[in-house]
Parts: C-alpha cells; sequence; structure tokens
C-alpha cells in the first residue's frame, strides 16, 4: 500500500499497480476453481502454461528493448492477462494454442503499442480471439462434458496428456469424451442452441437436452455466479468501476428480453444470455480494463450498454456462438471517441468550458 499526496489539502491512499492485479486475480480464484470442478484439471493447467510464457515474452521483448525488467514485470499485468485469457480456453485446447495465443497478447497487442497504459485493444480478448479466427476446430472440439454428465472430469495426468499429446493415456481423442452422450451436439450450451436453431428446433426443444441446467448451461450457472461475486468483491475494494458491468448486463437483460417476448420460440429467455458463457467473467474481469476502457463517467455507461448489445447480436446473428470478446474488442476502438465527447466538465467552468 502506498500513501501518495494528491492536490492539497488531500490526502488520499492509493494502492500501486500491482496490489490492484493481484486483487483481480484473487477476486477471480472462485471461478476458476468452479470451472475446475466442472471440466477439471485443464483449466488449471491452461493458466499454468499461459501465466508462464506471458512472463518468458514479456521478459524477452522487455530485454530486446532495453526496459528495466524487474520492475515492468513484477507489476502483475502480463500475469492478469494470462490467466484472464487461460479462463476463456477450452478446458482441453493443445498447449502449442494456448502459447500462441498468449505470445500474441503480449508481444504484439500490449508491446508492440508501448507497454501497459499505451495499448488500444484488450490483450487478453485479442489473444483469444486470434485462436478462435485461426483454429476454430480446435476451439469448439475442445471442451468436455460438464460434471453432472459425466461421473468426473477428466484426471490430472488425463487432462495433461491431452493437452501436451492430442490423446488420452488409453489413447482416446478428444472427441471420444465429447461424443459419449449423443445428445450433447455442441461444444458448449450456446453453441448448441445456435446449431439446434439452424436445424430448425425450437428453444423449448433445445432446452432439454442433458447439457442445460435450470437457467442456462450446465455448470456455466454456478461458473458465472462465482465471477459474479469475485467482481462484486472488486467492486468493494474499488479495484473496477460499477458503471460498465452494470450497464452490459442490464443491456443484455434488456435486448434479450425484447426478442424474447417477440419471439420466446426462436430466442432463448433473458436469464439464459445471463448465466451461460462467459457473460460474468466478460462484464466484471474484461470490460473494466482500465487500459482500454472508457475513463469517463458517462463514458462507462455507453461502453458497458453497447458491449451487451452487440455480445446479444452476435451470439444471436453471427457465426460465433459467444460474442464477449469480439465485443470489447470492438467497443476498444471507440473509446478515443467515447472519452472525447463524455469528458465531464471542469469544476468552476461552464458547459462551454469559460
Amino acid at each position: 500500500m502506498k500513501v501518495l499526496n494528491v492536490s492539497s489539502p488531500h490526502l488520499n491512499q492509493a494502492r500501486s499497480l500491482p496490489m490492484l492485479m493481484l486483487w483481480v486475480v484473487i477476486a477471480g480464484v472462485p471461478g476458476m476453481l468452479t470451472m475446475m470442478y466442472y471440466f477439471g484439471w485443464g483449466v488449471l493447467i491452461n493458466v499454468i502454461i499461459a501465466c508462464s510464457f506471458a512472463l518468458l515474452t514479456e521478459v524477452a521483448i522487455l530485454k530486446w528493448r532495453q526496459k528495466p525488467i524487474r520492475r515492468i514485470i513484477t507489476d502483475n499485468t502480463a500475469l492478469v492477462t494470462a490467466f484472464l485469457y487461460a479462463l476463456c480456453l477450452p478446458a482441453l485446447l493443445p498447449w502449442w494454442a494456448t502459447a500462441l495465443g498468449i505470445i500474441f497478447a503480449i508481444a504484439v497487442v500490449k508491446q508492440l503499442y508501448g507497454g501497459v497504459g499505451n495499448n488500444i485493444f484488450n490483450p487478453a480478448m485479442a489473444g483469444y480471439v486470434l485462436l478462435l479466427v485461426s483454429f476454430p476446430v480446435a476451439m469448439t472440439t475442445h471442451w468436455v462434458l460438464p460434471t453432472g454428465l459425466v461421473e468426473s472430469p477428466p484426471s490430472f495426468m488425463a487432462a495433461l496428456s491431452v493437452i501436451f499429446t492430442g490423446a488420452f493415456p488409453d489413447g482416446a481423442k478428444v472427441n471420444d469424451l465429447v461424443n459419449t452422450l449423443d445428445a450433447v451436439t455442441g461444444a458448449t450450451p450456446l453453441d448448441s442452441v445456435k446449431t439446434a436453431l439452424t436445424q430448425n428446433f425450437l428453444i423449448e426443444e433445445v432446452m432439454e437436452a442433458p447439457v442445460f441446467g435450470q437457467h442456462g448451461g450446465l455448470g456455466w450457472e454456478w461458473i458465472n455466479f462465482t465471477f459474479f461475486l469475485g467482481g462484486l468483491l472488486m467492486i468493494f475494494l474499488k479495484v473496477c468501476d460499477w458503471r460498465i458491468p452494470l450497464a452490459m448486463i442490464i443491456a443484455l437483460f434488456i435486448v434479450s428480453s425484447l426478442f424474447y417476448t417477440i419471439d420466446s420460440q426462436n430466442y432463448a429467455h433473458p436469464m439464459f444470455n445471463i448465466v451461460t458463457g462467459g457473460t460474468m467473467l466478460g462484464a466484471f474481469f474484461i470490460a473494466t480494463d482500465p487500459v482500454t476502457a472508457s475513463t469517463t463517467p458517462k463514458g462507462r455507461w455507453i461502453y458497458g450498454a453497447m458491449i451487451g448489445i452487440l455480445i446479444y447480436i452476435i451470439r444471436t446473428w453471427s457465426s460465433y456462438p459467444d460474442g464477449v470478446a469480439f465485443a470489447v474488442l470492438l467497443m476498444n476502438m471507440t473509446v478515443p471517441t467515447l472519452d472525447h465527447y463524455t469528458k465531464p466538465r471542469t469544476y468552476g467552468h461552464t458547459a462551454q468550458g469559460a
């Protein structure tokens, strides 16, 4: 904790950047543990791989740029980027894909723009989108059935074997595990809904599949709930601003309610969009990135609301099942304009600047 004097006579207690980043990881640990319960040890292995390659990449780039390595590497920004990036990945994604995405995120999206504070795009989401666009098959076929549909997720050694060799210790491939239940037709609940609707199934028929829980995807309801609790902790500790996640969730709920009211047989219930996929992880941990998000109060409302609307549009009408990453990156491009036109009036000045 650092105590800094800001314009006198005020005294403000400001936490250091490494401490703020550490709190982001701490707040995300319950969500990570919940994902491990439903999808197994692959979640943790992905985090370890991503963090390792993130730190190695940042050290290499800083050494090449002749920047102070110890001071920058210990700000924990690379660690947070890798942590959030890894939580978006399928549990059994090959190690080389995980490494490629995070190397791109750190070397290109972060360091190429000048390092922390200068990048215009969220590095974690940029790395994830790189994989989603370049390797769509790997990103959709390496999910496993959640606990509840199988007796238990893959063991640590089984997950390690698949991630580094492409097969389980007994020689079985990932698809062998995914296809153990004929009723499971998609990699994730969001993908299952999108696939079924293109085959002219109704929402009621789709939601009868065992991959769905009471309100959303089986397991994803609890995953989103634990990320929601972690988000509340960050807001309480003032690690992130509350406007962006609130605006995003409200906008997503309103737009999904509108289409559900119009046609409940072809559009999912609003709660399905709230508690399925990466909604809460995106709302509290990704959209609130202090570098790439809007910095003005009014701008944050607009920024968060537009992310929520874009998520629904992408989930419903695009070829991608979840739209959090694309929505965040698209809105990252609008931040300079948002901040310019939503600047608060300086104290002591009129709206015209007089």
